[in-house]
């Protein structure tokens, strides 16, 4: 095996990401070479299409670049195109921390061609793996990993993706995580944009911009944005209770029962009324966010 020692840690260690413990299927254990991200940094994982365009290589590398810069832990899966290329950007900035989670063993660089970069993020980051070291590379497995990209990431963007692209499974995953989606827009007439549009056209934020998605992050030139102060609009009890507990990344109705206590049908009342009224939208199905 090249490089490091990598380290197995058990879902009972304290060092097993705690974002981990609460996807399914959860993973047992996982396998480390270098660092996990910091959970107290904000994360954004870039996935897109393995052949990207011109504009997406450029797009993957000018997003990465700039979070990193920011601060931001970029999380990819090392695949080739925007997973690669997001992760050289990112590479490129002083201080920056990348990680790759990998669809086959630890030790195992897939594809070959991407070794030295393999190397890099292991020395800046780190390593993931939920498979064995020797585990080799199979299509069942990336699917699979991709619940662990979007759930050790806060906001999940995707640049380029066809309209039946593996990446919209890391959105699908986002979305049951509770984690914001953002799309990179394309033309309308360009294949490889057609899984962005598609999400932006029914709900997923629009990435016009590196610094528009530090403002979500509430990062501004390096340093956090101060927290809004609570505002009471006026609204009944359970409304403002429902309304209280939303955010301005996406939440799931299941989190929001919970959180509310409110039983279901009239939960979905309360929000659709809310909808109505304006004060928050429903992104997917079930999934919230407010918009004042």
């Amino acid at each position: 095996m090249e490089g490091k020692t990598y380290r197995e840690i058990g879902r009972r260690d304290p060092l097993f990401p705690e974002r981990l413990l609460h996807i399914g299927p959860r993973p047992d254990r996982i396998y480390v070479k270098g660092d996990l991200p910091d959970p107290g940094r904000p994360s954004v994982a870039i996935v897109g299409a393995r052949l990207c365009s011109a504009y997406g290589r450029r797009q993957a590398g000018r997003f990465g670049a700039v979070l990193a810069s920011h601060g931001v832990q970029i999380i990819s899966g090392l695949a080739r195109g925007v997973d690669a290329w997001a992760h050289e950007g990112a590479l490129g900035a002083a201080g920056s921390r990348v990680f790759g989670v990998l669809g086959c063993g630890i030790d195992v660089i897939y594809p070959r061609q991407n070794g030295p970069l393999y190397r890099r993020v292991e020395e800046n980051g780190g390593l993931i793996s939920e498979y064995p070291p020797g585990y080799a590379p199979f299509a069942r497995n990336f699917p699979l990993r991709n619940r662990i990209i979007s759930a050790l990431s806060d906001l999940v963007l995707v640049i380029e993706a066809r309209e039946r692209s593996g990446s919209l499974i890391t959105v699908d995953c986002a979305l049951e995580q509770g984690r914001a989606v953002y799309a990179l827009p394309g033309r309308v007439d360009e294949p490889l944009s057609a899984g962005c549009n598609r999400l932006i056209s029914q709900g997923a934020g629009v990435a016009c911009s590196p610094e528009y998605l530090l403002e979500e992050l509430k990062i501004l030139c390096g340093k956090r944005m101060p927290s809004e102060e609570p505002v009471n609009f006026g609204l009944a009890t359970d409304l403002e209770l429902v309304y209280s507990c939303l955010g301005f990344q996406p939440k799931g109705l299941p989190a929001i029962q919970e959180e509310t206590g409110i039983p279901v049908l009239k939960l979905k009342e309360l929000l659709l009324e809310l909808e109505l009224d304006g004060w928050i939208r429903e992104l997917m199905k079930d999934y919230y966010v407010k918009l004042k």
